[in-house]
């Protein structure tokens, strides 16, 4: 049976896509629908018929999953933040792992993964302790920020995100009530006129420290003095400045950053060292299970004191400075500047002195040290961008032949392509831990071990151990005779 956009149809939800859409036929017809949940029985008018399958828009559901949730936004359906609110947290939790195990078969050809269970969150809101709120207009001309609605720039407005920080209301009433009062233009997209883009806001969850850096299409902001008194009410304010963008891209942030009050950068914790961090820095944006991520990354290390380890896309030097204490030597590299000013004052600030930070591209800094014969390692850690790591990367990597690659991921999709190239050549593909960096979405954070299947040496040839014997034999400072 064919359909037409604008019908109805009435299915039941059998699966769920990797971007959290419901999944179910209808006579023989495929129907994806977004905010339905696997085992509801809706009713969804059909909005888009491609040759073998559509997608829907969830109008009833007319038998709920036992699986279906009360989502406790009372904007998550409309908002494009939290794709998997009505869905129990538990089965959240499937979801993800299924989505990693299904990446690594269909995308790098791993029949069977090695996975270990995903480690879930107790804190499923209230986590996020960074917030980008784009700021313009609804319809009646009142300024406006929010979350941008599910593959659009509309702004879905929003006074209170529930997975972000309580201090987020206050800091946004302010500043939008100062931009009424001044008549401060936000920023438009189309035009590329009006001043104000975005709102950025970050909560040191251990210190409470906390900083606002108003996105601009300028360089200074009427009134700012006055802001920021405003500001200072509010207990914990400790940065506030202003990033310049002129640029007519999606790119949040621009290259300048101009203080206006306090302190260029707040500090948090993570487990027992302390970091520094600035507006442009990449940290994670959840501190509770940040530390069971570095613990993790940790143990697939397997540090023993005596290692070179290098830190690819570094940011302020967090998963550096946890390996650099159990490391001979660390070396981190980063492209933000003023991430690497941050990593250098880190590992001050912790007292470790075997850390090394470099500005500059992994893509580019890597291959470079490889070809000037600089870049001996034992364990390599990568945590690149979604989009994972460039070809150049990857081959500098297999020149080096480290003992040891962690790669930590946001994206399995690019993970998986990522790991085939490495493991179609001297690797081996050896855990697999999925964990939840961000409860009520659809994104999953990864960690991956895998091992140097040529990882040998004449050393242990003629003694006659395995690679991982002889390593453990070595750097216990015994000859293994």
């Amino acid at each position: 049976m064919s359909f037409q956009k604008n019908e109805w149809a009435e299915l039941l939800i059998e699966d769920c896509g990797i971007d959290g859409e419901g999944i179910g036929k209808t006579d023989g017809f495929t129907l994806f629908v977004k905010d339905a949940v696997i085992g509801d029985y809706i009713r969804a008018r059909i909005i888009k018929v491609k040759k073998n399958y559509g997608y829907g828009r969830l109008e009833e559901v007319l038998t709920a999953s036992p699986y279906r949730v009360e989502p406790e936004c009372p904007i998550a359906r409309p908002c494009g933040g939290c794709q998997l609110q009505a869905l129990r947290y538990d089965r959240q939790l499937v979801f993800k792992e299924e989505k990693v195990r299904n990446n690594l078969k269909k995308l790098g050809g791993f029949e069977d993964p090695p996975m270990e269970p995903i480690i879930g969150a107790e804190h499923t809101f209230r986590y996020r302790n960074k917030a980008q709120y784009p700021v313009g207009k609804n319809r009646e001309g009142r300024i406006i920020a929010g979350f941008y609605a599910g593959r659009t720039h509309a702004i879905i407005e929003t006074e209170d995100c529930i997975l972000g920080m309580p201090e987020n209301k206050e800091i946004l009433r302010i500043i939008l009530s100062h931009m009424e009062k001044h008549r401060i233009e936000p920023y438009d997209e189309e035009t590329g006129k009006g001043l104000v883009r975005h709102i950025l806001i970050r909560v040191g969850h251990a210190t409470g420290q906390i900083m606002v850096c108003l996105v601009v299409n300028g360089e200074e902001l009427p009134g700012q003095k006055e802001l920021c008194k405003a500001l200072c009410t509010i207990p914990g304010m400790t940065s506030i400045s202003l990033n310049v963008n002129r640029q007519r891209n999606n790119v949040i942030l621009g290259e300048t950053v101009i203080l206006l009050y306090g302190k260029p950068a707040i500090e948090d914790r993570i487990g027992d060292l302390s970091y520094r961090i600035s507006a442009r820095a990449f940290y994670q944006v959840n501190a509770y299970q940040t530390v069971k991520l570095y613990n993790k990354v940790l143990e697939y290390a397997a540090l023993t004191g005596e290692e070179t380890v290098w830190d690819l896309y570094c940011g302020i030097g967090t998963i550096s400075l946890f390996l650099a204490r159990r490391a001979r030597k660390v070396y981190g590299v980063e492209v933000i500047p003023e991430a690497i000013e941050n990593a250098r004052e880190n590992a001050a600030l912790n007292q470790i002195s075997n850390a090394e930070f470099i500005t500059g591209k992994a893509e580019d800094i890597l291959p470079e040290k490889v070809r000037r014969n600089e870049a001996a390692a034992d364990v390599i850690v990568v945590d690149p961008p979604r989009k994972g790591c460039e070809r150049a990367l990857l081959d500098a990597i297999l020149q080096i032949a480290p003992r040891r690659i962690i790669y930590v991921s946001c994206e399995s999709a690019t993970l998986a392509r990522d790991l085939k190239i490495l493991c179609e050549k001297d690797y081996h593909l050896e855990k697999v831990c999925p964990t939840d960096q961000f409860p009520q979405t659809i994104h999953v954070e990864t960690v991956v071990c895998l091992s140097n299947k040529n990882a040998k040496s004449k050393d242990y040839v003629e003694i006659g151990v395995d690679a991982e014997d002889y390593y453990r034999i070595k750097d216990s400072g015994k000859d293994g005779k």
